[in-house]
């Protein structure tokens, strides 16, 4: 029998198209891997800040201290971006409710599209990144099978033309080619598993999200008895109607 047969032996045989194919394999295997454990510590971090800071939101007596909390620092999570952008337009809506296009409407209404919007920058924020793993995970085992069949073909017409067809003579070839499926198949699987994971992960995080959008809503509109805050943003809490809160309940399960 052959010997020297293997990966090794395969490089060394292949042509340009077959060496194509395994730097387009190993490039989406390199992003899809950098994708996923970046993406990881990315969601990881935001989960622990999310957490606290949503424990140090509800430990507020009012929503003027919660206003003040997020004026001295910069929001790091998207749970405290919403809450500053939920404010804040309360706040411009009553001001310049005459005055601006955007406030039209009134204050419920602008405050639950400048809501809405905010999570719809996050959700366009988490997805940065998941087409490409999703194209790894549905391309690659094409691309390695298109490798395979190219690399059996030529295979093929060497043993053809060297005359020579047993078993030994096709198995070494042909097995080789094959290493083109499994490399397909190595970078496939991880991408696929991943996408699922980080696809589950957003649905739940944009559900949380949506849940304390809501919450902050009947915040902002309803009112808080315990706000002392100065003459022009304490009319962001006078009480609102029961059907504007079921509004945004309506827009939730969407």
């Amino acid at each position: 029998m052959e010997t020297g047969l293997g990966f090794s032996n395969f490089l060394a045989q292949i042509d340009g198209v077959g060496i194509s194919v395994l730097v387009l394999l190993l490039s989406l295997s390199v992003a899809s891997w950098y994708l996923i454990i970046t993406k990881s510590i990315a969601n990881l971090i935001a989960k622990r800040r999310a957490e606290a800071f949503l424990k140090h939101f509800w430990s507020f007596d009012s929503l003027q201290a919660v206003n003040v909390e997020l004026k001295n620092a910069v929001p790091n999570n998207a749970f405290a971006e919403l809450a500053k952008l939920g404010i804040d337009a309360a706040a411009d809506s009553k001001i310049h409710s005459s005055h601006k296009l955007a406030a039209a409407g009134g204050t419920s209404e602008f405050l639950t599209r400048t809501l809405r919007n905010g999570i719809d920058q996050e959700a366009a924020r988490i997805e940065n990144g998941l087409t490409l793993i999703a194209s790894a995970g549905s391309a690659a085992p094409y691309i390695g099978l298109f490798g395979t069949v190219w690399g059996i073909y030529h295979a093929l017409i060497q043993i053809g033309l060297s005359g020579q067809g047993t078993l030994d003579k096709v198995a070494g070839p042909v097995g080789e080619a094959l290493i083109m499926t499994a490399l397909g198949l190595a970078v496939a699987i991880p991408a696929v598993l991943a996408y699922n994971a980080f696809v589950r992960r957003n649905r739940i995080w944009l559900a949380r999200l949506e849940a304390f959008a809501h919450d902050l809503f009947t915040l902002i509109t309803v009112g808080d008895n315990h706000y002392h805050g100065p003459a022009s943003s304490q009319e962001l809490l006078q009480p609102a109607a029961v059907k504007e809160v079921s509004n945004v309940a309506i827009e939730r399960g969407r």
